[in-house]
């Protein structure tokens, strides 16, 4: 039995990306014992998956802190890992490689780095889809892939039933309508004409909810809309993907919730503008699918509705 290493520090939507890759990870390691090295923000959850023997955590200090990076490179050499899968594929996980395997080649170090296609550099390979990159990275690394071109993220999800008997929830409309302060070109200004149109058209039929980060309550006053909290404060990452799994629909910019709600199956939009693609970030999905458009101010609410009240029908 040999000790396998995967590292996956964030964020939320690369978390529920990730699904897939280590579920074959684990399905082609059998008998091995499968850790995972992540941030605070993500250890809990983590500690869900089924596919996970044990979590590690990096606290994510500056690599000027030699202590701290002394220590961490001291247990995790501690495992005597035979082989890291970097899902991360950052600058901070090469540098780790570089302390750990120096000279390791995509048998015992798999990242996009050791596995970069003969006939691109990286830049071009960072064009692929994120699912497309994940599987070629697999794939070069000797592993049989069934998984990764479609993650499942309801391992996540954990029992919200008093949450949902507290507000009331039945059939209910989910909105994200918020975005990092720095990624405010992801943001989409008219949720609230949006919410009028549903209100004019299903009345009672769904209530319209949306689920604010910590950052964010104070901006969900400003949306026409239930804001759910648990006991004031926000929902953790599993009640979060529970609420999105059993909704009626979600409408999202483009951000950690659109990524969960992809990978457990909801039905919804995600609404992009000239940020990225849809494509790059692998976000659609059977049930679960993109406007695109060059700039956001200029997609109404009365198309966005078209889709929802379609998609409904």
């Amino acid at each position: 039995m040999s000790n396998i290493l995967i590292i996956k520090h964030g964020s939320l939507g690369d978390i529920a990306q990730a699904s897939g890759a280590i579920q074959d990870i684990s399905e082609n390691h059998k008998g091995d014992q499968i850790y995972l090295l992540t941030t605070k923000q993500y250890l809990e959850v983590f500690k869900k998956n089924p596919f996970i023997h044990e979590v590690i955590l990096d606290k994510r200090l500056p690599r000027y802190n030699l202590i701290y990076l002394y220590f961490l490179m001291r247990e995790l050499k501690r495992y005597n890992f035979t082989k890291v899968f970097d899902l991360q594929n950052s600058s901070r996980t090469n540098f780790y490689k570089n302390i750990l395997f120096s000279k390791a080649v995509k048998e015992v170090w798999s990242s996009s780095l050791t596995t970069l296609p003969s006939d691109k550099n990286k830049d071009e390979f960072d064009k692929i889809s994120v699912l497309e990159r994940f599987d070629h990275q697999l794939k070069s690394s000797g592993l049989n892939t069934s998984n990764i071109l479609k993650p499942d993220f309801k391992w996540a999800a954990t029992d919200i039933s008093e949450i949902r008997n507290f507000y009331k929830l039945n059939k209910y409309i989910l909105l994200f309508p918020f975005c990092s302060p720095h990624l405010t070109v992801k943001k989409w200004p008219y949720y609230n004409k949006l919410i009028e149109l549903i209100l004019n058209r299903y009345g009672e039929e769904y209530k319209i909810v949306t689920a604010p980060g910590p950052s964010e309550i104070k901006d969900a006053k400003d949306i026409n809309a239930v804001a759910l909290l648990d006991n004031g404060k926000s929902l953790d990452i599993s009640q979060l993907t529970s609420l999105i799994k059993d909704s009626s629909f979600v409408i999202a910019n483009d951000t950690g919730p659109a990524h969960i709600a992809a990978h457990v199956g909801a039905k919804g939009l995600t609404l992009f503008g000239k940020h990225t693609t849809a494509y790059k970030v692998s976000i659609e999905r059977e049930n679960f699918k993109a406007i695109e458009v060059t700039d956001l101010n200029n997609l109404s609410a009365e198309k966005v509705f078209e889709r929802l009240s379609t998609s409904l029908s």
